[in-house]
């Protein structure tokens, strides 16, 4: 058993575990711990707790002592010397025309490394830039790229709803959002009702996505075939999925007339008929199409931000390149022939 702390480095960073060791600490103080980028201020977020060395795929890296008040007052001049590095830099790529944005400038706690996070259409060629920064601040520099949601989580603001981006003020990772969750929600499918600050489908889709998926599985499709408590059968107009209440078109010779129930009440019959399925997709195509990014699924993926940290739980990557061979052997079925690409010629 090991005593272990769990700290984040960043508002809204990743989480990662560390052995405290005899080091006293509790909930929300500071700590110097070694990295794989040096040694870094943190802030404990949980624990202290003790956990089985078998519970981590790799061996946990050591907190090396409790921030003293110099190390917070390192840690405040890193932040000033920062913004100054920003500005610096924003000359150095409009004195080398580079067609990139900087976001934000970032020290290591011993000022061994200077990292700036910049986005960019494509690939660009700054070995130059780094050359020059690094004759200016006489420390190692590294440029890494970054993509709109990082950007978005970097920078902050504040989305439709009138409160601080989920990603800026909370969410350690970005979670997997996809287009289906807004039509299980019934949401309009508009690019502009369901985008957030970064453009990217917004991320509390996900959060109420489970009551939803609960609720629905006890609720008729619109246009399924039910019965009321007195055994006449109707057709579902409308459903309110959270008020649990159903409406029901009855259809008597000429006279069509709807009733609302609870969904408790309501027997199903059948279900949807095809014709009024059909109808139903239609209704659900908007009126523009939506964009390729939104109508892919979002996949957490590894931030740029957190690489490389600290100790990082077991993270398991689909591997979707095949095998060489069998895409060799493809292309020789095909071409009428046969073997793995790897024999050779026999004389």
């Amino acid at each position: 058993m090991i005593k272990i702390v769990n700290i984040r480095f960043r508002s809204a960073g990743k989480v990662y575990s560390f052995e405290a060791g005899k080091t006293e600490l509790k909930k929300g103080d500071y700590c110097v711990v070694e990295t794989v980028r040096g040694k870094e201020l943190g802030k404990v977020v949980s624990g202290p707790e003790e956990r089985n060395e078998e519970d981590f795929n790799t061996p946990l890296r050591s907190v090396i002592r409790k921030a003293t008040e110099e190390d917070l007052e390192s840690d405040r001049a890193n932040r000033v010397r920062e913004k100054e590095a920003i500005k610096i830099c924003k000359e150095k790529i409009h004195k080398h025309g580079l067609e990139m944005k900087l976001i934000d400038a970032e020290y290591t706690f011993d000022n061994s490394k200077l990292l700036f996070y910049f986005t960019a259409d494509g690939r660009i060629d700054f070995r130059d830039l780094v050359k020059d920064l690094a004759g200016v601040f006489r420390t190692r520099i590294e440029l890494r790229q970054i993509g709109v949601r990082d950007e978005t989580k970097i920078l902050g603001g504040y989305g439709p709803c009138g409160r601080e981006l989920c990603c800026h003020s909370y969410l350690s990772d970005f979670v997997p959002v996809s287009i289906k969750m807004a039509k299980e929600q019934d949401l309009s499918l508009n690019p502009t009702k369901i985008s957030g600050v970064c453009g990217r489908l917004m991320c509390c889709l996900k959060n109420e996505e489970e009551t939803y998926e609960y609720l629905n599985k006890k609720l008729p499709g619109v246009g399924d075939l039910v019965a009321d408590p007195y055994g006449e059968e109707g057709t579902v107009a409308e459903v309110n999925v959270l008020r649990q209440r159903i409406k029901v078109l009855f259809e008597t010779e000429d006279e069509k007339e709807i009733r609302e129930y609870p969904a408790e009440e309501i027997t199903f019959k059948a279900k949807r008929k095809k014709g009024q399925n059909q109808q139903k997709k239609q209704r659900e195509v908007p009126e523009e199409p939506l964009p390729k990014e939104l109508l892919e699924e979002e996949l957490p993926g590894e931030s740029a931000l957190d690489e490389g940290s600290g100790n990082k739980g077991p993270e398991g990557k689909e591997h979707r390149g095949g095998n060489r061979n069998n895409k060799k052997n493809r292309r020789n079925r095909s071409k009428g022939k046969s073997g793995t690409g790897d024999e050779r010629k026999q004389s």
